[in-house]
């Protein structure tokens, strides 16, 4: 009898290692739900930027008003007659110093 309970005692403990260790078993499936998480957060972020990209490029392509802020954003254009005015932030001894800088087209 004494026999009969070890063997079926090793034999549950055998099933329960390939159950919780074992290839296939439950630590890997929690590790590729895990991974199936991340990825699907990553390819939300992904899609997210997609989408954004897209309607840049869509205003870019209808509207004369994004090309416009685009080059003044970007690359620092001005119309003419306008007046650009820069402040450069300073640090000096007494502390901030703000220096406005005017050009004139």
């Amino acid at each position: 009898m004494r026999l009969l309970t070890a063997l079926l005692l090793l034999l549950l403990v055998s099933l329960q290692y390939k159950l919780w260790l074992g290839e296939g078993g439950l630590r890997e499936l929690w590790t590729l739900r895990e991974a199936v998480a991340r990825q699907a957060a990553e390819n939300a972020r992904l899609a997210a930027r997609n989408q954004a990209l897209a309607a840049e490029v869509q205003d870019l392509r209808e509207g004369r008003a994004a090309i416009e802020e685009r080059a003044r954003s970007t690359l620092g254009m001005i119309r003419e007659g306008e007046t650009f005015y820069r402040i450069v932030e300073r640090h000096g001894a007494d502390g901030l110093r703000h220096v406005a800088q005017r050009d004139t087209p």
